[in-house]
């Protein structure tokens, strides 16, 4: 059996490495340099008695005695969190770099305009934001948290509930005088649709409860959730949008709802995500807790919006039936 000192520093450092794969990104990320980084790796693999890493000159991958002492290092430095955590809250404040991962039109409309009541309330807590809308591995990119819509279904995460998917569809109101309303999902068909991405396939719920499907043939197609947004307000046509991207345009009249009167069904859900462990890092927490504070038990982006959807659809009735 091993019997030597280990430093967490050290510990923090090879798990850095192993989960970026590269001793630069890991000596940035803990405020070393490269060649601090490499010389500290290797004197504590000296007192290890293993060699840890292979290295090259563009990355760093772990050897097999490496793989086998990851998932320990990790214990033990989730451990020593926990431990600070036990002592309170003054001993145990967030401090260190935190790795974020965020798609990256919610990141830009709601996580960048708070964060400087964040940095504020932890300024010994350096923030590493990751946004994209690409599904980053939480475990290969060694981020603590991750913001994420999606249907749950890795149970090797913990998820924290943030709000509900919700989603409207909306067109300019040019768009609807010059092309006239669609009154049933299938009237679709007959109007320019921009569609976010690969969502061509829109899922209404009907008035007898049964979901109604309709696949949609794109007259714009953009990989990103505001340009689409954008598109729909100069009047090229009718988008599927979350209402975290198009509230403000809805409260405003620069976009009006279409179909208000058939929901759109999703079964997302947006998630704040982090790996499993028995306690949770304090730098963790606070951004969970600061996101969860921010959004409010009911989105603020949603506040009054039902009412307004409603407002909408009663009044197409209502000219409908005359």
């Amino acid at each position: 059996m091993l019997k030597v000192g280990v430093d967490l520093n050290d510990l923090k450092l090879f798990v850095r490495i192993a989960r970026l794969g590269s001793i630069s990104a890991a000596a940035r990320d803990l405020s070393l340099t490269p060649a601090g980084a490499s010389a500290r790796l290797a004197a504590f693999e000296r007192r290890l008695g293993a060699r840890l890493l292979h290295r090259t000159t563009r990355q760093a991958t772990p050897t097999v005695d490496g793989l086998a002492f990851l998932p320990h290092a990790e214990h033990v430095l989730d451990a020593a969190d926990a431990a600070r955590a036990a002592l309170g809250r003054e001993q145990a404040a967030p401090r260190g770099t935190l790795r974020v991962a965020a798609p990256a039109s919610f990141a830009r409309m709601h996580i960048v305009p708070g964060l400087p009541d964040f940095c504020a309330r932890y300024p010994d807590l350096v923030l590493d934001l990751r946004i994209s809308d690409s599904v980053v591995d939480l475990v290969e990119g060694a981020f603590d948290v991750a913001v994420r819509y999606a249907e749950l279904g890795d149970s090797s995460f913990v998820a924290r509930c943030l709000a509900p998917d919700r989603r409207v569809l909306v067109a300019s109101p040019d768009y609807l005088r010059e092309r006239g309303r669609a009154n049933t999902p299938d009237e679709l068909a007959g109007h320019a649709c921009l569609v976010v991405g690969t969502l061509d396939l829109w899922t209404f719920l009907g008035a007898d409860g049964k979901p109604i499907v309709q696949r949609v043939s794109p007259a714009l197609r953009i990989n990103d959730g505001e340009a689409v947004r954008d598109a729909a307000r100069a009047g090229l046509g009718i988008a599927l949008m979350a209402t975290w991207c198009a509230a403000e345009e809805l409260r405003s009249g620069a976009l009006v709802p279409v179909l208000p009167e058939f929901p759109l069904v999703s079964t997302q859900t947006l998630w704040a995500l982090y790996p499993s462990s028995r306690e949770l890092a304090p730098k963790v927490r606070a951004f969970i807790d600061w996101i969860v504070d921010r959004i409010g038990p009911e989105p603020y982006w949603d506040r009054g919006l039902e009412a307004l959807l409603r407002f909408v659809a009663g009044t197409l009735v209502r000219t409908t039936a005359a």
